[in-house]
């Protein structure tokens, strides 16, 4: 009786995790509009040095979000600018790493997934689009594989 209970149980959550989407899916779902990305340019520049990181690299994917939707609707000028600022947020991030930062680890993990966003992003573009593009996507691979230095060191 109790093994039909369990298979019951399992049977249920494998058909939960199925019919519904991963919950780390939904960090590019919500839309990043103008107004949330000043809110968090300002929080970042008054923020503390050691909190700092995590803001910039949180302001890299949500700038990159908005990059994506921006060539999705054929405003490359647009995109061009943003991805400018995506590039300054992510050098400042490398100038930081000497601090001592919290959510290191965090930072990391946000600059991959913006990383392997960007790619998707790279993929999809148009031949005109793709050297600025990449050469955004090569900085922030180089600030993640030194954030992940950074992490393996502390």
């Amino acid at each position: 009786m109790r093994f039909v209970s369990v298979s019951a149980l399992l049977c249920s959550l494998s058909l939960t995790c199925v019919l519904s989407p991963p919950c780390a899916l939904a960090v590019d779902e919500r839309p990043s509009d103008p107004q949330a990305i000043a809110a968090l340019v300002q929080r970042a520049a008054l923020a503390q040095p050691r909190e700092q990181c995590f803001l910039y690299a949180e302001l890299v994917h949500q700038m990159t979000e908005l990059a994506a939707r921006q060539l999705a609707s054929g405003d490359v000028d647009l995109a061009d600018v943003t991805l400018n600022t995506v590039q300054q947020y992510a050098a400042k991030i490398h100038m930081g790493l000497a601090e001592d930062t919290k959510r290191l680890k965090n930072a990391e993990i946000l600059m991959r997934h913006t990383s392997f966003r960007l790619k998707e992003i790279l993929y999809g573009a148009s031949l005109d689009d793709r050297p600025k593009l990449q050469a955004t996507l090569k900085q922030l691979d180089q600030v993640q594989s030194e954030l992940m230095l950074q992490v393996f060191r502390h």
